[in-house]
Formats: structure tokens, sequence, C-alpha cells
């Protein structure tokens, strides 16, 4: 029986790809996620009693149970080309060193974080080697690679960052990222099957304004605007914060009532173009229907946005738990390097 922890835990997603990569050999024993809304979407999908924790910062090590797999989906925004691009700059993206003061109190065996793609490349890459630097100062050997969700089951264009650290004394001589497992899948397969609320529709005075916003790039040769998305295309990544809703419009003529059932400015528009629904967003990253969305929309997009996708998250874990099963005896001879992690907070 491995012992896990969740931290940044969203609404499961790397705990869920965990859990069905380990069946019942793994058990989470301590979650960390401080959004309200996010902790409700949780609460509703795993059925455990532990206790959810808030401010990672608030929280000391030696109250964290004993484990053998750290897995840390620590905030994207630091990192993002969406964002300001501070790094480690930016107080969020100092959370990492969070994560190191308890790699460091407890060694799990393995360590697994997940981030946007541009972690590699962001302050010309010093972000990244920071964070590997720390991690094999910590006694890990580092393994790292940027996945695409398209090429795991989903359609989504989604490339990210997944880090598998191993611990020294079990760390294999390599770690074997797994290759494309699936390919072929389009928006199409995950649209809903019957017709949607009206409320998904755009209203004409929105519509007609994104033509507008669009136009206005195209002239000074940009590629801004939104984007309607043929049902055998794949979809543009979903973000974090729940934005790239207008990237991913879909045509849906099954529309019969066009009375608005929310307030919108002018009427619901007759081109047929809608937003994606939370539960077809669920479905680009993998998650099964069984899994429950609780929350409003607003709370929906921008969980499902933060989230991972299940099945490279899967993939991954599988590898891992096939190294874990196996009696390695590799450990790094040379002298081991102090580390104060208060040094770098």
């Amino acid at each position: 029986m491995y012992k896990s922890i969740d931290l940044f835990a969203g609404i499961g997603g790397i705990r869920m790809g965990f859990d069905n990569a380990f069946k019942d050999s793994i058990r989470t024993v301590f979650i960390c996620e401080w959004d309200a809304k996010a902790v409700e979407t949780y609460r509703a999908n795993f059925k455990d009693d532990i206790e959810i924790h808030g401010d990672i910062t608030q929280i000391d090590e030696r109250d964290i149970p004993q484990h053998d797999i750290l897995l840390a989906g620590f905030p994207c925004q630091a990192f993002s080309l969406a964002g300001f691009k501070k790094g480690f700059e930016d107080a969020r993206g100092t959370l990492f060193f969070d994560v190191a003061r308890i790699i460091e109190y407890h060694k799990p065996k393995v360590v697994f974080c997940e981030n946007v793609k541009n972690l590699v490349n962001h302050d010309k890459g010093k972000t990244f080697s920071v964070i590997k630097r720390i991690l094999k100062k910590l006694g890990y050997i580092v393994f790292s690679k940027v996945l695409n969700s398209k090429d795991f089951g989903v359609p989504q264009n989604r490339e990210r960052i997944y880090i598998v650290a191993f611990r020294n004394d079990i760390a294999p001589f390599s770690f074997v990222f797994p290759k494309i497992s699936s390919k072929g899948k389009v928006i199409g397969d995950i649209i809903e099957k019957k017709e949607v609320p009206v409320k998904y529709y755009l209203s004409d005075v929105y519509l007609n304004s994104l033509k507008r916003h669009k136009a206005r790039h195209m002239e000074k040769g940009n590629g801004f605007g939104y984007e309607i998305k043929d049902k055998n295309d794949i979809a543009a990544a979903i973000v974090c914060g729940g934005m790239g809703r207008e990237r991913n419009l879909i045509i849906d003529k099954r529309l019969v009532d066009f009375t608005p059932t929310t307030n919108i400015k002018g009427k619901v528009n007759r081109e047929y173009v809608r937003k994606m629904t939370p539960r077809e967003w669920a479905r680009l990253q993998g998650y099964p229907d069984t899994f429950k969305l609780p929350v409003a929309d607003t709370h929906l997009y921008r969980q499902l946005g933060n989230s991972v996708t299940i099945p490279v998250i899967e993939a991954i874990a599988l590898k891992i738990r096939e190294h874990l099963n196996k009696d390695y005896n590799y450990y790094n001879e040379g002298e081991q390097i102090s580390f104060n992690c208060s040094m770098c907070r």
C-alpha cells in the first residue's frame, strides 16, 4: 500500500489518475486545496473523511502524515505565457518552495509535478533549472517531459510539462515516459448527445462583438479572436482560470427554442454558435461522466481549465508504479548536499 498526499489538489485530477493506475494499492492521506469551490467539487467525488487543508504556506510539514508519493500540481499562473511571466518573483511561483520543504522533511519515494509547458523556457530556462536543482539537492533524480493531451485519447491540444523525481536510493537508471497511446478522437466524440440548454448559445450582440474584435486584430496582422471549431477538429487548450471558451466555440443546430433563460443583450444568435458545456470540458480532460459537477458553471470552467488531463496522468502513474514495484538498488554514492529550504523562501 502506497500512501500519497495531494497538494494544490484542485478538483482531484492528479489523484484520480494515480488512483486509476495504482488501483487498491494507493491511499491518499493528506489533501491541500485553498479554493472553497474546488473543495466542494473534490468532496462530491472523493468519499473519504480526510480534512482538506487550505493555505499551504500555513501548514507545518511536521503535521503532514508520512507518505510515499507526493503529488503537486502547483499553480501554473506564475509560469504561463498568459500570465505576467514573473516566475519566482510572483508569490504564486514561490509556492514550489513550500513543496520543497515538505519533500525535505518527509523524503517521499516519488515526487510528481505538473505545470504549463512554458515552465521549461521561462526566464531563459533558469526557473526550471532552479526547480530541478532543488530536487537534486534534496536527494532526487529528476525526469521530465512535455506531453500533449491529444496523444492520450482526448481531443484537446494541450501541452504540459510533467516532472517525476525518484529518491536516489530507489531511482531507476532511466525513466521512460509513456508514448502516444491513443489518437483519432475529435470534438464530435465528446459533445453532448442531446440538445443542450439555450444558455450555452451566444447572444447575437456578443457574437457580433467577437466578430468585430477579431476583424480589428486581423487588420493588424494578429491572430487573436474567437474560433469556431469543426466537430472533426480537436479543441484548443482549455486554460488556467477558465479562459478559452471563445477559442472553442462550435455550431450546434439542434436548438429548437431560442427563448433566453438568462439575462442577455439582444437575442440568441441564429447561427447556432454555442460554447461547450462544462461536461464537454470535463470530457476534454478525460473525466468520466460519473464525475460530479456540483457547482455553478462559472466555477466549473475555471476548475476544469485549471485541472489536468486524466489519461495522461494515469499513463505516467502506471510507469511510476512499474518502477516502484521493482527492486531497484540504485543509489547516489556521491556526498549528499545539505539543503536548508528556509534559504530559498
